[in-house]
């Protein structure tokens, strides 16, 4: 058994869970890692970011293009609370995280020391699992915890926080095998297979809902052979985009608040609604008193929690989706269901995704994306306008390609999280969908990006306002633009160029394929600034407290 201080046994037990990549920002608490860090930088790459949310979010966009658990570092006190947003948008969307703080020496806990801060008191709501590890003895069990807890089961984010004097103290170390983490079975019940089974077989118009559950899991090639053997059409969630092809010709395009009119109508006159690893997202709902209210209601989740607890099930099958899908394909015949997908396909034709093609439009932007990268690239976004338009205008054909907070809805989430990306998926092309208001948040992660010549494309939807915000006061506070207006002269390509980054200005749809022929041709990171009209808008549109199928167009807004 080897000698070790405690900083060797953190890097150590970083190698030994196979991470390759780590994101943060050093000070006085965690400097002894960091030394450690600086003489094992062969073996663990380690990325600056500018401030330690990107790094939180650079672990979170990791983890949700790889598979595999994030991490990020931080010191104590202000680098520990910046850490905060990151580890609560990776809990709101179920994303493995490892969140290693460092903390002001044990004997100074408690006696409001320089920069200490109580970090596990504060994470407790918003974490898997944290620590705080007092004992140099506990701290390989504890770190191989942390990685168990944030990946087993329903995933999450893990903090550990440890004392500056433990990553130095010194006590034995004995290397561990990583096992697998075993789908979680246990709780699927045979009487909920057999009554699932019975509920799809009775039904005549089922409808399938895809949540972010389905790519956690895995499960997107069970859940292809799941959908053609219900034959039922598909909708999707936020979170749940690529988990079932967005190509296929039984996808009707996400439901919800700015979910496509077939979707939402067809869920609406559904008799059987099958849900598989989503929570009920009020986004998602509308008002839940009339949502499905024709449907018997399957909920398929890893999370007994989330069953009836935002909307009341007919039935359910707890466990792990990828193996709950398995057993269901084994025992279920092909259905049929010609004359309802039939309906569906009716509803589709009659209300496709429309916007204006006159202007350069987000909309417009996101197809010439989908168009230039063949469907084949990360799309990551930052939260808002544009976030609906990458949602609904790029289709996704696998899972892990569309990296968004839908939980939080964290504006400043996108630039830190498609660093991240590129770093877990080198051979990918990423690109930042941004909004100018979300850029504005994080913008200091370029010199991130040219720091280490991360070749991330960011496109900003330039509308020169908070545009979802100024959307509702639009329609519901009778265009009180009460500070929604960011109309103030910055130049981003010039801000980029300050950072080291190129950029370019456009304002037609020729100018943005030039411009992103280029920055794909470059090879670095790049800017490219859009500049569409402030009072562009998502549609469809439910609002608040309707039903999903009142969803509304420009058009019906202008038939009213």
């Amino acid at each position: 058994m080897k000698q070790l201080n405690g900083s060797q046994i953190v890097i150590e037990c970083l190698k030994e869970q196979g991470v390759d990549t780590v994101f943060g920002y050093p000070g006085g608490a965690i400097l002894n890692i960091y030394d450690e860090l600086y003489r094992q930088k062969d073996s663990i790459t380690h990325i600056l970011t500018s401030h330690e949310q990107g790094a939180s979010h650079a672990a979170d966009g990791y983890a949700r293009a790889t598979g595999k658990v994030g991490v990020c570092m931080c010191t104590s006190g202000p680098g520990a609370t910046n850490i905060v947003t990151g580890i609560a948008t990776a809990y709101m969307d179920s994303i493995p995280i490892v969140a290693i703080s460092c903390n002001v020496g044990v004997s100074l806990l408690g006696k409001d020391s320089f920069q200490e801060i109580d970090i596990t008191g504060i994470t407790m709501p918003i974490t898997k699992y944290n620590f705080i590890v007092k004992d140099v003895k506990d701290l390989a069990d504890t770190i191989r915890r942390a990685f168990k807890i944030a990946k087993s089961g329903r995933p999450g984010p893990v903090l550990v926080d440890i004392p500056k004097d433990v990553t130095a103290a010194v006590t034995g170390y004995k290397p561990m095998p990583v096992l697998d983490v075993k789908r979680e079975t246990v709780r699927i019940q045979e009487k909920d297979i057999y009554h699932a089974i019975e509920m799809i077989k009775a039904s005549k118009r089922p409808f399938i809902m895809v949540g972010g559950g389905a790519t956690l899991s895995n499960a997107s090639e069970e859940l292809k052979e799941f959908v053609h053997k219900v034959h039922a059409p598909v909708c999707d969630t936020l979170m749940g985009k690529g988990a079932f092809n967005g190509t296929d010709e039984l996808y009707s395009g996400m439901i919800g608040m700015h979910g496509t009119k077939a979707s939402n109508l067809g869920v609406t006159d559904c008799d059987l609604l099958i849900t598989v690893g989503s929570r009920f997202s009020d986004r998602v709902l509308g008002n839940p008193n009339r949502f499905a209210s024709k449907a018997k209601i399957l909920q398929i989740d890893i999370d007994p929690a989330e069953i009836n607890k935002n909307i009341l099930v007919d039935a359910c099958v707890i466990g792990d989706i990828k193996a709950v899908l398995t057993m269901l394909n084994r025992r279920l015949d092909t259905q049929n269901h010609d004359e309802w997908i039939a309906h569906i396909e009716e509803l589709k034709e009659k209300y496709p995704l429309t916007y204006k093609k006159d202007v350069l439009a987000g909309p417009q932007v996101v197809e010439k994306i989908y168009e230039k990268t063949n469907g084949d690239a990360i799309i990551v976004t930052e939260v808002g306008q544009h976030q609906m338009w990458a949602a609904q205008f790029y289709s996704y054909r696998e899972p892990r390609r569309f990296l968004t907070s839908g939980g939080l809805g964290t504006m400043g989430y996108g630039l830190g999280a498609a660093l991240g990306a590129k770093m877990g998926q080198k051979d990918k092309m990423v690109i930042n969908i941004a909004g100018d208001g979300c850029f504005r948040m994080n913008l200091n992660e370029l010199a991130t990006a040219a720091r280490y010549q991360i070749p991330v494309i960011e496109v900003i939807i330039n509308n020169q306002v908070l545009g979802m915000v100024r959307q509702w006061q639009n329609l519901f506070y009778e265009e009180r633009y009460s500070y929604t207006t960011l109309r103030d002269g910055v130049d981003f390509v010039k801000v980029a160029a300050g950072f080291g980054v190129e950029g370019r200005h456009v304002s037609t749809i020729e100018e943005f394929e030039a411009a992103f022929d280029e920055a794909v041709a470059s090879k670095k990171p790049f800017v490219i600034d859009c500049h569409i009209d402030s009072d562009e808008k998502v549609w469809p549109m439910v609002s608040p407290g309707d039903a999903i199928s009142e969803a509304f167009t420009e058009e019906d807004l202008a038939n009213k």
